[in-house]
């Protein structure tokens, strides 16, 4: 099972997460915004169109950036999860199919429940993101 996610970020170098809603398989969770690759699509595409979807927001298959991935078991199946970072959207992302939204920074992302598969992004996240600063700096 292929599933993108983003790591949307603002200017504060917040990242946007959202939360599971009741009813489904992990609910109450925190996650990046994304969903499942269907068959034939492009990873990219796949992700601008889950987060119309999911947020209602535009995004340019183009401003993704590729940052890691995580391997993972999900119930009886195997997961890749891709991970992008995305800079530029159009509109305010608004909760369609999740319980709430927050914008929190990579460090506070440990204190929160998320799914096993979004853990192990965390670190490698905060790290792109110091990096960028590093170099904004420069």
């Amino acid at each position: 099972m292929l599933i993108v996610a983003a790591a949307m970020v603002d200017t504060e170098d917040r990242v946007l997460l959202q939360r599971r809603p009741e009813g489904k398989p992990m609910a109450g969770l925190w996650e990046f915004p994304g969903g499942k690759v269907d068959p034939g699509e492009l990873p990219e595409a796949a992700l601008a169109r889950e987060l119309d979807e999911e947020l209602g927001i535009a995004v340019d298959p183009a401003a993704l950036s590729p940052a890691t991935f995580a391997s993972a078991r999900v119930g009886g199946r195997h997961m890749i999860l891709l991970l992008y970072i995305l800079r530029e959207w159009r509109g305010e992302p608004v909760a369609l199919h999740a319980s709430d939204l927050d914008w929190v920074r990579p460090g506070e992302m440990q204190a929160l429940a998320m799914p096993p598969a979004d853990l192990p992004l965390i670190p490698l996240l905060d790290a792109l993101l110091q990096a960028s600063r590093d170099q904004a700096e420069r």
